[in-house]
């Protein structure tokens, strides 16, 4: 007995260190609606001022009351006019700008939500006119609170994780029909309690999670009123709703009866777990992308099996450990129910392993590939401790059948000498005890493979990473540009810092060169002579002069010609006065 206490001391520790561990892979979470166009184009430089800013996303998007913010050159956020999408397509969000725009670059950071409720932001860039060194800060890569991010995530994983328990246990009761219950009627009732109150905190904290603010502003009435309004937000109430609706319909056959009947359970469990089941498919991958009808019953079928498999092997676990005399019949109905349960699982993993994929490349090029590699091997680590468990389980039953049969006789040989006698079955405790090892076995494996399936529901589907990856060389209408960054020492008190080069587009041709020197403290610094030369010297060509010219703030080359592809070496002279002067070089990879 105290050997078994220290297994299930082991269990808990690994449940613990699986969900520090989902919680730190899953923050900040990734979000599955990935920008595939903008208009203008982010880097571009338009002549005149656009009327908007459009951004087109590989799904539909949901918008915020500050999803776009933008900045001037000055670090002025103008007024904007409110956010919407393009008519007729709910995979844009777009913004009116003011009617007059200055001259220069203005930085545009936005955050909108994703078809699959899960937020996604970031910011660009454009000029009007031409560039200008702007002022404003670059945006923080920390577009989420992590102490929202953080409860919001330890709630869906609680919520997977009470939602198995409480369906799976049902089913149990249902199918495996266990002597007695009771056991059983402790978790259920907690895991139903701990998914109302997980439940409530998903909403409660709905608004804060899309926006990215702090937990403190959950309970004000304008985030709840948002998180109502919103999809997600309606599928968390629709689940309170069902949970307060089975609660009630126990209670009163609990009020009318001492004992609750099987088939009572059963139609309850029933009338419960489907719409359940809906409000996660409706709101995670499934929402979004290809087969949506389809891939939701697919997604509905595969949580059910998952919770009929992995809920009823905890509740199998805990009838073990409390009826010593456990019936060989109740892990054997069980064994069933999970091989018709594995069959579900399969089939309907396949489906979703392709519609998230999309290729082959994408299973290990992409964090969801890898992720979902993952679970498939500690998927086969869980089926293969489940087909130890079922191989105890058939050599408990043979053992109980033999003890309560009685052998018949073997008639002795006429000629030779005696049989060998058949070898003993092993005792019928000792294999109820390898049985309920080889189950809290499993029961840990379980835990992985719910941890896992949790990442994949933070996680960018390889389908949409690959198509964001493809169309992010032409989102922005012009090709990629070449930036880089040299540092400078003059060798005199503050007499260093770095220059920036971008060089636009930075392939075969015709090009624009820009270059800003940063000071010793970051900021901004005037310098009386700049110059910029390419050299390729695998094909002696160079140096080449770019002709930078002062243009208030930064230098800058309307045309530059570059002849050949290949790696340059950019030599940058920094003069600072008649004698203080420095030339430094770095590697420039140009392309065609």
């Amino acid at each position: 007995m105290r050997e078994e206490h220290r297994w299930w001391q082991r269990l808990t520790l690994l449940c613990a260190g699986l969900l520090a561990l989902l919680l730190g892979a899953a923050a900040p979470a990734s979000a599955h609606a990935a920008l595939r166009t903008t208009d203008p184009g982010d880097g571009s430089v338009v002549r005149t001022a656009p009327r908007h800013v459009t951004l087109t996303f590989t799904e539909s998007v949901g918008l915020l009351t500050d999803s776009f913010r933008v900045y001037d050159p000055r670090n002025h956020q103008l007024r904007t006019g409110p956010a919407d999408h393009a008519p007729g397509r709910s995979d844009t969000a777009r913004v009116s700008l003011p009617a007059k725009l200055a001259t220069g670059t203005y930085t545009v950071a936005w955050r909108v939500v994703s078809a699959d409720s899960h937020p996604v932001s970031g910011a660009l860039t454009f000029s009007v006119g031409k560039r200008t060194a702007t002022t404003v800060r670059p945006v923080s890569d920390a577009t989420e609170n992590p102490a929202t991010a953080a409860l919001y995530n330890i709630a869906r994983w609680l919520a997977y994780l009470c939602l198995a328990l409480l369906l799976g246990t049902a089913a149990f009761v249902a199918y495996c029909r266990p002597p007695a219950a009771a056991p059983l009627r402790a978790p259920a009732l907690a895991a139903a309690w701990t998914l109302l109150a997980t439940t409530t905190a998903l909403f409660v904290l709905r608004t804060p999670y899309e926006e990215g603010t702090s937990p403190v502003r959950a309970l004000s009435p304008r985030a709840l009123a948002h998180a109502a309004e919103s999809r997600p937000g309606a599928l968390l109430l629709a689940r309170l709703a069902l949970l307060l609706l089975a609660a009630a319909a126990v209670a009163l056959l609990r009020a009318r009866r001492r004992r609750l009947p099987r088939r009572a359970t059963l139609a309850v469990a029933a009338a419960v777990s489907l719409p359940l089941a809906l409000t996660w498919s409706a709101a995670e991958h499934a929402s979004a992308g290809l087969q949506v009808p389809l891939a939701i019953t697919s997604a509905t079928l595969h949580l059910l099996a998952m919770a009929a498999w992995l809920g009823g092997l905890a509740a199998l676990l805990r009838v073990l450990h409390r009826t010593p005399d456990l019936p060989a019949s109740v892990p054997a109905r069980f064994s069933r129910l999970a091989s018709v349960s594995v069959t579900v699982l399969v089939l309907t993993g396949v489906h979703q392993s392709w519609r998230g994929l999309g290729s082959w490349q994408a299973l290990t090029d992409t964090t969801y590939g890898r992720t979902l590699l993952a679970k498939l091997a500690a998927v086969i680590a869980l089926l293969l401790a489940a087909a130890c468990s079922r191989t105890w389980t058939t050599r408990l039953t043979r053992a109980r059948a033999t003890r309560t049969t009685p052998s018949a006789r073997v008639p002795e040989p006429a000629v030779g000498p005696p049989l060998p006698p058949e070898p003993p079955a092993p005792p019928p405790q000792l294999s109820f005890h390898l049985l309920r090892r080889s189950v809290l076995a499993e029961a840990a494996v379980g835990v992985v493979v719910l941890a896992l399936t949790t990442l994949l529901t933070s996680t960018v589907p390889g389908r949409t990473a690959t198509e964001a990856a493809r169309t992010a060389a032409p989102a922005s209408g012009i090709p990629t540009a070449s930036v880089t960054t040299v540092p400078f020492d003059l060798g005199t008190p503050g007499g260093h810092g770095k220059v920036q080069i971008t060089l636009d587009p930075g392939r075969v041709g015709r090009s624009s060169v820009q270059a800003v020197v940063y000071g010793p403290d970051g900021g901004l610094s005037t310098v009386p002579e700049l110059r910029v030369t390419f050299t390729l010297s695998a094909r002696r060509i160079g140096p080449l002069d770019t002709r930078v010219t002062d243009r208030g703030g930064y230098w800058a080359a309307d045309t530059f010609d570059l002849p050949l592809p290949g790696t340059w070496t950019m030599k940058v002279t920094v003069r600072a006065s008649d004698v203080d002067q420095v030339t430094v070089s770095a590697p420039v990879r140009v392309t065609r």
